[in-house]
């Protein structure tokens, strides 16, 4: 399988993080996954990286160009991949994965995890996607999608189709297992409810 990790460039406050990637690193060098991820050689990707590679495994990093010049880049990963933006970055990944696992991170971890989560609903994808809610970080986001379902916004199948555990056994097992949401029922229903609505 091959699994793309979103996560941070940077390590975080808490030694407990990097601990934890090293962990999933394990689980998926143990079920013989290709990595793919970012493409750097800093922060939570750096020790995703080099983990995986410690551990004999074939890691794909995508980087746009001009993140590649900030030479912020791994050397070491078995193949680098340039891409000219960061869009043509998050489609390669998400084209060339098979699952998706979102480790702590900032800004472009949300974005990445979101995009294949709108995708997925639309199915114009049809890959599983896993939070990796290590020590709690994505309660947060965990409560706004639920909020976000009890108001009506997000269908409570599709908040479903989002694994989220802080055991990387457990993440990779429902990966592994996934099954898509039917999009035609969901099409029907926010047709029907918004009748008369116009």
């Amino acid at each position: 399988m091959k699994v793309c990790v979103f996560c941070g460039s940077s390590m975080g406050n808490d030694v407990r993080y990097q601990d934890a990637a090293v962990r999933l690193c394990e689980v998926l060098a143990e079920n013989d996954c290709t990595l793919y991820y970012g493409g750097g050689n800093v922060g939570l990707m750096k020790v995703i990286a080099d983990k995986m590679l410690e551990e004999g495994k074939e890691v794909v990093g995508v980087m746009p160009n001009l993140i590649l010049d900030m030479e912020i880049g791994h050397d070491g990963v078995t193949k680098m991949i340039e891409t000219d933006s960061m869009s043509e970055r998050k489609s390669l990944l998400i084209d060339e994965s098979d699952a998706f696992i979102a480790m702590p991170g900032g800004f472009g971890t949300l974005d990445e995890l979101f995009e294949i989560i709108v995708l997925n609903q639309l199915q114009i994808t049809d890959k599983p996607v896993a939070l990796y809610n290590v020590m709690n970080y994505y309660d947060g986001i965990i409560q706004f999608i639920d909020h976000a379902v009890s108001q009506g916004f997000i269908r409570k199948e599709h908040r479903d189709n989002i694994i989220i555990s802080d055991d990387p056994e457990v993440l990779f097992r429902e990966l592994s297992k996934h099954k898509s949401v039917d999009i035609k029922q969901w099409i029907e229903d926010i047709k029907e409810e918004s009748k008369g609505d116009s």
